[in-house]
């Protein structure tokens, strides 16, 4: 549920900038937005859940996972089950490739800054 309680505080402010704004258009008492993100989402009556998902566009895509699931998401879902055999395995082959890439540019970000008296600074400035 920690997972979950997170992903809920993440795009609260990324598609709302605030929980108090997000209470608003919601229609969800604030001190319950509140409880739920500052306790765990788990603790949350299910009917409330469904609606916090619904709002922000996340839906259970396997039995444990949680995800964003925009229109992109659907679009492409739709357009994945049209597809071949032949396809699927180009488009896997593919996907890997610029997973690894992205993947292997964010580690090798992550690796090129480091923490100085509390500070992240980048590689270069912490060796001026």
């Amino acid at each position: 549920m920690k997972d979950i309680t997170q992903l809920v505080k993440t795009e609260i402010q990324k598609q709302y900038k605030s929980v108090r704004k997000f209470s608003g258009t919601s229609g969800i008492p604030y001190s319950t937005l509140s409880n739920a993100l500052s306790k765990g989402i788990g603790g949350t009556s299910y009917k409330t859940v469904i609606k916090i998902c619904n709002l922000l566009n996340l839906k259970q895509v396997y039995d444990v996972d949680i995800t964003v699931f925009n229109e992109h998401c659907y679009e492409i879902c739709t357009m994945l089950d049209a597809l071949d055999e032949q396809a699927m395995h180009r488009l896997k082959t593919v996907l890997d490739i610029e997973y690894e890439r992205c993947t292997k540019n964010n580690v090798k970000k992550l690796h090129e800054r480091i923490l100085v008296a509390g500070e992240i600074l980048d590689y270069e400035e912490a060796n001026a």
